[in-house]
């Protein structure tokens, strides 16, 4: 593969926080409710910690994923710690339209063939043939990258 760096999407410091401050906030709303003001029913109690607790937790890994930075190379889209998202050449084609189901300020890409789950939430997932990226990500960084990925691909079916 080549190291040529041709672009990258990284998650700029405010934008971490006020993602993983949201959760955060989320989790400690719904703990303080759980313990302030508990329901009645144990089944809602229980409920509450639960999502409290799940709230808290994803607010940790969103923050450690959103210290990784996409780079794309003339051969593929991975991130700073080696982790491959797709390589330029199983793309079959990237939805950046207002109506496809993307993150925030992201772009979606379709794959040839289906590669294992993956999950970094607020920067990218990976579910069968279908790759996300984007969420707390700056439009200014992911636009360029789709549209750099859109031209690679339509060279590849040219030739």
């Amino acid at each position: 593969m080549s190291d040529t760096e041709l672009a990258y999407i990284k998650a700029s410091a405010p934008r971490r926080v006020i993602g993983a401050g949201a959760m955060v906030g989320l989790g400690a709303m719904m703990l303080y409710l759980a313990f302030a003001a508990p329901p009645e029913n144990p089944f809602w109690l229980v409920f509450l910690i639960g999502c409290g607790l799940f709230a808290l937790w994803v607010s940790q890994v969103l923050w450690q994923s959103t210290a990784r930075k996409l780079i794309l190379t003339e051969d593929a889209l991975m991130d700073d710690q080696g982790v491959l998202v797709a390589k330029l050449d199983q793309i079959e084609k990237v939805d950046r339209g207002a109506f496809a189901m993307k993150p925030s300020n992201g772009f979606v890409i379709f794959l040839k063939e289906p590669l294992p789950r993956a999950w970094y939430p607020g920067l990218w997932w990976r579910i069968g043939k279908r790759v996300a990226v984007g969420g707390v990500t700056s439009g200014g960084e992911t636009k360029p990258v789709a549209d750099i990925i859109t031209l690679k691909i339509s060279k590849v079916l040219e030739d």
